[in-house]
């Protein structure tokens, strides 16, 4: 099955991958205004390499094996580029200029894509162990591409970013609780759930009664604590870089806000940005506290 073919040249596949990143909601900035113009378009494109494959495996009706074939095809064309060989796709031709110019490392393409294939196969986690490596792969690697980018990819901003990344993927997966739980998937460590005396019935139901409260504020404590201690990140890169990252940083603790103000109740009430949030959040990363 042929899953590439080439309708759209590389700018116009550039130009698409930006509309992507403006049209779809996230809790941070993607490839805003705020970034010098020059990495707009990177930005752009590595969002919407992340965007359709995470598609690969969540959206639609494909079985299984369907789904892995699809990211399987992304795999190949990763080959190509790592071959110095001509991809197959438009997106990909884009993305191995990027990567070329920029020297970007392709092994942080690839640990997407374990990610992504991980969410077909996998459907629940033991300890919190398991949830941070799914972490390492499915979100880390986009905080070192950006940091890559930015010329700025130090061990110690590295490790911040790492940080930073995490918690913004845990923060993701407590406020999409009842989305995933459609999907089969939990992504809250079972030994927690189970010192908690939180069960999967539970979830299915939509039931915050007992020690739901509790357990809530634990996990969104902890990636509170995960996140703020990358923040510092967001001072040490300078100029409009770090006003996006501030900004990236912000609009993760307002969302961890949102779900300790309605006690973990995600079933009722998924936590999303307004305009009232955005202006706060601005103003948080202008003032750089």
């Amino acid at each position: 099955m042929a899953y590439f073919k080439p309708t759209m040249n590389t700018q116009a596949s550039i130009m698409a991958s930006l509309k992507l990143a403006k049209s779809h909601y996230e809790n941070f900035p993607v490839a805003s205004f705020l970034l010098p113009k020059k990495l707009r378009e990177p930005v752009a494109l590595i969002y919407a390499f992340a965007r359709k494959a995470d598609d690969f495996a969540d959206e639609g009706d494909l079985l299984p094996e369907e789904r892995l074939a699809l990211i399987n095809g992304f795999k190949e064309e990763l080959d190509r580029i790592d071959q110095n060989a001509q991809p197959n796709s438009d997106l990909f031709t884009a993305l191995q200029e990027i990567i070329n110019k920029h020297n970007l490392p392709i092994q942080a393409f690839y640990d997407l894509l374990d990610a992504f294939s991980q969410d077909v196969t996998k459907t629940r986690y033991q300890d919190f162990g398991e949830v941070i490596s799914y972490c390492r792969r499915s979100a880390n690697p986009i905080g070192r591409l950006m940091l890559r980018l930015y010329e700025a990819d130090t061990p110690q901003n590295i490790g911040m970013a790492d940080a930073i990344c995490s918690a913004l993927q845990i923060t993701n997966f407590l406020q999409d609780i009842a989305i995933d739980i459609q999907k089969n998937r939990i992504y809250l460590p079972q030994d927690e759930m189970q010192k908690y005396k939180i069960t999967e019935a539970q979830i299915i139901r939509g039931d915050t009664s007992g020690t739901w409260s509790l357990f809530m504020e634990f996990e969104i404590n902890r990636a509170r604590k995960l996140l703020q201690s990358g923040a510092p990140l967001g001072l040490a890169l300078p100029g409009r870089i770090g006003l996006e990252m501030r900004m990236i940083i912000a609009g993760g603790e307002r969302i961890l806000k949102k779900l300790h103000q309605c006690h973990g109740n995600v079933f009722e009430f998924r936590p999303k940005l307004n305009i009232k949030d955005w202006l706060y959040i601005a103003y948080r990363a202008l003032v750089k506290k």
